[in-house]
């Protein structure tokens, strides 16, 4: 049994089916059938990953994020408007972060699990708060945030990626978000230093 919601179908259990959308011009998302949807599933992806925005989304990330085909969105997103805005650029599969705490925020869940071009992506925003084996899980990613310091790991074949904080500057911490290209059926990340 499914059921829609704001960023995809859940169905039995946890597992997320993504939104099947891509843009269709002017900032608006298209349908596509299920055949198109199957058939990118193995086509090369670049995915703008970006979290701790804290309500702000930065003319340095908007450009950063131009030619995505997707945009995970790591929790602390700070208001509606950032997803509004990220969505202008693609499509957005976000989690609830510990500041979405306002009525908007609540079409969020606190973790997503997503699978593009082929590879699953477990979204969360405290990687704490991770309650599964991800390589055990068939997982390619672990996509978090919450603590503004970007970090590319892997683990047991599981890339491990938090993008920092493209939000205002904490600390003495840069201002960044990642990129995680899908070629030939390999993650390739990076970290984007914004400011």
């Amino acid at each position: 049994m499914c059921y829609q919601k704001v960023y995809g179908y859940r169905c039995a259990g946890a597992a997320i089916v993504p939104r099947v959308g891509w843009p269709g011009g002017q900032g608006s998302v298209r349908q596509v059938t299920a055949a198109e949807f199957a058939a990118r599933q193995n086509e090369d992806m670049s995915i703008g990953v970006i979290s701790d925005t804290h309500g702000v989304l930065r003319p340095e990330a908007r450009d950063a994020l131009r030619g995505s085909d997707l945009i995970l969105h790591a929790g602390d997103v700070g208001a509606a408007e950032v997803l509004r805005e990220l969505k202008r650029i693609a499509p957005v599969v976000a989690v609830r972060g510990n500041v979405d705490v306002e009525a908007w925020a609540r079409r969020l869940q606190a973790v997503e699990w997503t699978e593009w071009a082929g590879k699953s992506f477990y979204m969360v925003h405290r990687i704490a708060d991770l309650d599964l084996k991800p390589g055990a899980s068939g997982l390619a990613a672990v996509i978090y945030g919450h603590s503004h310091q970007a970090s590319i790991e892997w683990r047991d074949g599981v890339l491990y990626f938090n993008p920092g904080s493209a939000g205002p500057r904490r600390f003495s911490l840069p201002v960044t978000m990642g990129k995680i290209e899908i070629v030939d059926g390999e993650l390739r990340p990076e970290i984007i230093r914004l400011l």
